[in-house]
């Protein structure tokens, strides 16, 4: 048998997917029900949570749900359609995260942007990954999490707010990994690069300050997902944050921003 046969346990695994509704939590969903693992697709826009789960290898697999992770009820009632339907959840991957936008620099960020930013961010990643260990440790099951950071969470980005919240992300990575581990809760970060897919609209032009010479692509992320989150391929990672960038973190190409 292959190692890479079987990388879930279909009677038991079950997934909530964060940001399903489109670019890499959409392709992260996908390859979930592709392996036949039972997975809600979450994500603020209605259409393209219900468009993306009807795509599914198997749409009986996959629960489109809609609400707005900023707000800490929605991300409870996201839990409780999720037992609902799928029973215990023992894998979380968080995506989702509001839209970026260049004019949103230093001097420039509201108020309500960086609030919001953060709540999804952060806030609803602490909060649903703690709820769903908290069930899985009274079940006594194991589980795995991955929380979808940023090359910006240790280089600036001219966007405040999205780069600190994904700070805050990748320590909240370590500080679940190590209270969890006792538990066997795997907890780790996956880092994309230049990724043209959801709210990043890539210039072409940057595909020279990446090493392999291209921009990348949600399903570029997806395969890697997988194995982190398998407790057959990835079981013994916990607390780590695997970059997939094409090589792009070598580089830092990012200029001061215009200030208007």
């Amino acid at each position: 048998m292959s190692l890479f046969d079987h990388a879930f346990d279909l009677d038991r695994d079950a997934a909530v997917v964060t940001g399903a509704g489109n670019g890499i939590g959409r392709a992260v969903a996908l390859a979930l029900v592709g392996e036949g693992v039972r997975t809600v697709f979450a994500d603020i826009n209605a259409e393209k949570a219900a468009a993306a789960a009807a795509g599914a290898a198997n749409p009986a697999l996959a629960h489109a749900w809609t609400g707005d992770l900023a707000d800490r009820a929605e991300c409870d009632r996201l839990l409780a359609d999720a037992r609902k339907q799928l029973g215990l959840v023992t894998l979380f991957v968080h995506s989702a995260s509001p839209p970026r936008l260049e004019q949103d620099h230093l001097l420039s960020v509201s108020d309500e942007t960086w609030a919001r930013m953060r709540a999804v961010n952060l806030d609803a990643g602490f909060h649903l990954g703690r709820e769903i260990a908290r069930s899985l440790i009274a079940e006594k099951s194991p589980g795995s999490m991955l929380y979808l950071t940023s090359l910006h969470a240790e280089t600036p980005r001219n966007l405040p707010h999205y780069s600190s919240s994904k700070a805050g992300m990748a320590i909240l990575v370590k500080e679940f990994a190590r209270t969890l581990g006792r538990y066997a809760i795997r907890v780790n970060a996956l880092v994309p690069g230049a990724i043209a897919a959801g709210g990043f609209v890539a210039d072409p032009a940057l595909a020279r300050h990446i090493p392999l010479g291209r921009l990348g692509q949600a399903d570029d992320l997806a395969a890697m997902a997988l194995a982190v989150l398998s407790n057959r391929i990835g079981g013994y990672v916990t607390g780590t944050s695997i970059v997939v960038d094409g090589g792009l973190a070598l580089t830092n190409w990012f200029d001061p921003p215009e200030l208007d």
